[in-house]
């Protein structure tokens, strides 16, 4: 199975076994280890062989069509796994399709002894419980905490979108937006923080607009700002802001605070104006360069990441050259580029003059040449430059890697280097880049 994320955790080895199995963005990533939480507390053994496992659960994405292909096939190749194929082990399918999907899953995926939407994600362990047979462990137990594997980790901030871009099912799938409160973001951040987590990415599906909610109205700078403030030794990353959400406020929290990365992920999916207000979302090329300018006047040396879609229905050859042209201007560090996908229940799927495949993927193929050649541009210029680098683990040759303050999880390449221990925070002198990648020496007192 490909691109299988699995969350582990260890206890008595008698309960029956769990596993879990992750697809999808990094708010799924959470999703998992907070059940991995439940289900250890509950008595459950949670293991990393989903073919050695009594149940697994696999967190599905469903973003875009291809991220539900891609769940299915994973469900599937779990299937035929031995204990699957003797009937030993229950399938529970949680996560983004259930909720989309609802009970049209269930008459489609009769493999699946249980659907766990998101929204109730917090009952995995009644689930699993029920599934099983198994009431709770005969003798306490001591789960390892699922934060405790990396140096690295998410805390979700809120959960939902009501902006209704039409080209998105998040609304759908995740319900309206709801900031979670203060304390419960608090607290998530010190579970981690104690387990040794030293870089934290807050996350969300609209990160700009926490505490808005509120009885009493909060900032998303107000957030940050205090958590940099308490917990001054961990490094804090923003990810996931629309343009509405980049004040000036949070401009000078980032500036400000040394241990908040000067990153900003600002999706702005397109630059026509007649495409974005087609889209339901605001903005045009000059505002988007207005903004990219903006950004880079208060936070110095700031690095900045956007999402791009190209093919979208209506898009035109001058709405796609005034795309390239905005690309060209903005130079963004690094950009995610997608051929527009037609998502069953989003307007947009209805709008006439759907582009061809072969189009959109042209298209999209062009825009993503052009944003690697500017971002591989601006990585080879860090060159003799020194920076500190999150030591984050080995890969499978046994090569050392980490992760500097520009460059966002999983997404953005990573640092190789000769030597240090994971959790530390290191200065580097960049020697050599090779696409999105950089090599480094540490640099000794």
């Amino acid at each position: 199975m490909s691109n299988i994320d699995v969350t582990t955790a260890h206890c008595v080895s008698s309960a029956p076994s769990v596993c879990f199995v992750t697809l999808g963005c990094a708010k799924n990533e959470v999703d998992t280890a907070e059940m991995t939480k439940r289900v250890t507390a509950a008595g459950f053994s949670v293991v990393d062989d989903p073919g050695a496992a009594d149940a697994v659960v696999v967190n599905t994405c469903s973003f875009i069509q291809a991220a539900t292909e891609e769940s299915i096939e994973c469900i599937f190749d779990i299937c035929g796994l031995e204990n699957f194929e003797s009937g030993r082990a229950k399938l529970v399918v949680a996560g983004c399709m259930p909720a989309r999907y609802g009970t049209d899953l269930e008459g489609e995926l009769a493999e699946a002894s249980a659907f766990v939407p998101c929204s109730k994600e917090d009952d995995i362990a009644d689930v699993l419980r029920e599934l099983l047979g198994f009431k709770g462990a005969s003798s306490a137990t001591r789960a390892v905490s699922p934060y405790a594997a990396s140096p690295a980790s998410y805390v979700k901030i809120s959960d939902g979108c009501d902006r209704f871009c039409s080209f998105c099912a998040i609304p759908y799938i995740r319900g309206a937006y709801h900031s979670f409160p203060y304390e419960d973001v608090r607290a998530a951040v010190a579970e981690r923080v104690a387990a040794g987590v030293r870089e934290i990415t807050l996350i969300a599906q609209d990160t700009g607009r926490w505490g808005e909610d509120f009885d009493d109205a909060d900032t998303t700078a107000h957030l940050l700002d205090r958590l940099a403030d308490e917990f001054s030794d961990t490094w804090f990353r923003l990810m996931y802001i629309e343009p509405q959400g980049v004040t000036d406020e949070l401009l000078d929290v980032i500036a400000a605070r040394p241990n908040i990365c000067s990153y900003l992920d600002v999706p702005l999916q397109h630059a026509s104006k007649k495409i974005l207000r087609s889209m339901n979302r605001r903005g045009d090329a000059q505002k988007h360069l207005d903004l990219v300018a903006r950004m880079r006047e208060r936070v110095p040396g700031i690095t900045l990441r956007t999402t791009l879609i190209a093919g979208f229905p209506g898009e035109t050859d001058e709405d796609f050259e005034e795309l390239i042209s905005f690309l060209e201007e903005a130079e963004f560090d690094y950009a995610g580029v997608f051929p527009y996908s037609a998502e069953e229940g989003t307007r947009a799927a209805t709008l006439p003059d759907q582009v061809d495949e072969d189009v959109k993927i042209a298209r999209a193929q062009e825009v993503r040449d052009l944003a690697d050649s500017i971002g591989e541009a601006h990585v080879s210029q860090r060159i003799g430059q020194e920076m500190d680098v999150l030591v984050l683990g080995r890969e499978e040759d046994g090569q050392l890697y980490g992760r500097a303050m520009c460059q966002a999880p999983e997404v953005d390449g990573v640092v190789y280097l000769e030597e240090g221990e994971p959790g530390d925070i290191v200065r580097v002198k960049i020697t050599d880049t090779l696409v999105y990648e950089m090599e480094g020496d540490i640099i000794y007192d």
